[in-house]
């Protein structure tokens, strides 16, 4: 797959450099494909290098001692991850990055963008402003663990998925999402048996449908109403 200086201008962090800049980096890159279920990168890994996703699904995966996983974002093409290793120097990835589906990356060493960043401060300051956006939702679904119960969490999880990564169906409004229910519940800090048992109920009132890695959302107002509460 070839990534194109357009292409690029699509990330957050590239929206105003410079086509020049852009060329530099596409010369100083590297492109990856992985299967899907495979890895770019492992936790605990030094961050050597950092990745704009060009095709595919991305989940960043991060697991205590005792081997539980918590799914703390889905990337999607043209967004960046893995960045850390640009801003501090000897730096480890704090998650695992597993595909899931076939996925293409382009993958930037982390010391030239760190030193284009030095001499850039739009680079800088776009990079920040992406990070404290994960930090906002990284705060939000903190409160959702912390205040909401586990159907609101789980409706909350659908939503954002749709909006994120949605299809809407060509036949009717359903909405369609390739994920699984264990994804779902590593999204959402709750059990597989806690989300098959409550996607059980939500089929039988006609809510959603699901099948192997996909669910359908039929009525996204009811699945509003769950978040909310009521």
């Amino acid at each position: 797959m070839e990534i194109s200086i357009k292409d690029l201008k699509q990330v957050v962090v590239f929206q105003n450099a410079t086509d020049d800049d852009l060329r530099l980096i596409l010369q100083n890159s590297i492109t990856r494909s992985v299967e899907e279920g495979g890895f770019f990168f492992f936790q605990g890994d030094s961050a050597e290098y950092l990745y704009v996703l060009a095709s595919g699904q991305v989940k960043l995966m991060q697991a205590n001692p005792n081997g539980q996983q918590v799914n703390l974002r889905t990337i999607y093409p043209w967004q960046m991850f893995g960045a850390l290793g640009a801003v501090r120097a000897e730096a480890s990835y704090p998650a695992s990055a597993q595909t899931l589906e076939d996925s293409t990356a382009l993958a930037i060493h982390s010391k030239f963008l760190h030193s284009m960043l030095e001499t850039r401060p739009y680079l800088s300051f776009d990079l920040m402003n992406l990070m404290t956006a994960y930090i906002q939702e990284m705060q939000a679904r903190y409160r959702e663990l912390a205040t909401e119960r586990v159907e609101q969490r789980v409706a909350n999880a659908l939503i954002r998925l749709a909006g994120q990564a949605g299809i809407r169906s060509e036949k009717d409004a359903a909405i369609e999402l390739s994920f699984s229910r264990q994804d779902v519940a590593e999204m959402t800090g709750s059990t597989l048996f806690t989300v098959s048992r409550l996607f059980s109920e939500w089929e039988r009132q006609g809510i959603i449908k699901t099948g192997r890695e996909r669910i359908r959302i039929l009525k996204p107002h009811e699945l509003v109403r769950i978040a909310d509460g009521v």
